[in-house]
């Protein structure tokens, strides 16, 4: 492949956007889902005609859009049946993101397990009570993270998957 060679050109900018999409899901700022899906898109749209390539736009598109919905509900639902509220969770996105600022990238996680512990501390007014829900909200973000990157990676083999086939 030259750098003349569109087709290679293209497909070298989906595999880059995919990859820099899955960095996305542990690297707070990138877009993780947008960036696989647009770099099939990019892919679907530049890399040369072929019905296989908007089949597999389409089945990107229905995995982003289906990882994204349940990368929201599956551990949302599991943080409201075990009783963490809202106001526990806005205070950890909060100050995991002030952390994220102080101490660059493990002070959002520990700005997010500190906003979540402080806020049920408070609220229950045991420490002891406080760390159940602490746990359980660490669990949920860790879910959505692994739901995020199960969604990258499936888009990435459709995407490879029609890079072979078509």
């Amino acid at each position: 492949m030259d750098l003349t060679d569109t087709s290679g050109v293209v497909s070298v900018v989906a595999a880059l956007a995919i990859l820099a999409g899955l960095a996305g899901v542990v690297v707070p700022g990138l877009p993780a889902l947008p960036l696989c899906w647009g770099g099939v898109l990019v892919w679907a749209l530049f890399g040369g005609a072929g019905a296989g390539r908007w089949l597999v736009l389409a089945a990107a598109t229905l995995v982003a859009l289906g990882g994204t919905v349940v990368k929201y509900a599956w551990p949302g639902r599991n943080l409201k049946r075990a009783g963490v509220p809202t106001t526990s969770l806005l205070a950890g996105a909060v100050l995991g993101l002030i952390g994220f600022f102080v101490i660059p990238v493990v002070g959002l996680v520990i700005g997010f397990v500190g906003g979540i512990f402080a806020m049920e501390r408070l609220r229950l007014g045991d420490t002891r009570l406080a760390w159940p829900a602490t746990k359980q909200a660490v669990g949920a973000a860790g879910l959505s993270m692994l739901i995020e990157f199960l969604s990258g990676m499936v888009i990435g083999m459709l995407w490879v998957t029609g890079l072979v086939l078509t």
